[in-house]
């Protein structure tokens, strides 16, 4: 794939919510010494602020996670569960708190890196969950704060050619307090969704 548009700051200095469906079919691309990776966003989940008891920004800011509070556009990458990174793009205006987790992706470039990234050969296993696909594209902690729309290392573009495609609205998933929300989004039959989830409705 060549001549792929890097997507601008103002795609994510807006709500979460949107921006997290919007990103539903754009492209993420990593750049490793050993060759390019890319994955179609197929799963996301937002995530607000002092509205969203789910979020690490509820509480207000804190140096863990400062980059949720900082310019739209920069990657927010945690560690987890003492073994996992997660991905998270900053979405909202800077200074509102707010960002979009990439939850799963559809393997198109790069997938014998991924495989031996991951150790499997089975290509449905490689992205499918938001531990995965930073495990299959070499992402870690060392990225956090990266700004996405420098079109270089890490960043998301848009597709070559659009794609149409339903989306299903689920409550996302491995959290207890906002969990009625129904702030997680996924391409309608994609192979490479992590899980259904309870289905609220179909946009």
């Amino acid at each position: 794939m060549n001549n792929l548009e890097v997507l601008k700051r103002n795609f994510y200095a807006r709500n979460s919510v949107e921006v997290a469906k919007e990103l539903l079919g754009k492209l993420l691309v990593r750049e490793l010494p050993e060759g390019r990776l890319i994955g179609k966003i197929v799963e996301v989940e937002a995530y607000r602020g002092s509205d969203d008891p789910a979020s690490h920004a509820y509480r207000g800011k804190t140096p863990r996670n400062e980059v949720m509070f900082s310019k739209p556009g920069l990657a927010y990458i945690y560690f987890t569960y003492g073994m996992h990174y997660c991905l998270n793009v900053k979405a909202e205006k800077e200074g509102i708190p707010g960002a979009v987790l990439i939850r799963a992706l559809e393997p198109l470039e790069g997938i014998k890196i991924m495989k031996k990234n991951r150790q499997t050969e089975k290509i449905k296993e490689l992205t499918n969950g938001p531990a995965k696909l930073t495990k299959a594209m070499k992402i870690t902690k060392e990225l956090n704060g990266w700004d996405l729309t420098q079109g270089k290392k890490l960043f998301i573009c848009k597709p070559v050619s659009e794609e149409k495609f339903e989306i299903v609205t689920t409550s996302r998933i491995g959290i207890s307090a906002g969990a009625e929300k129904p702030w997680r989004f996924y391409i309608k039959g994609n192979p490479f969704v992590s899980c259904k989830g309870l289905v609220r409705k179909t946009a």
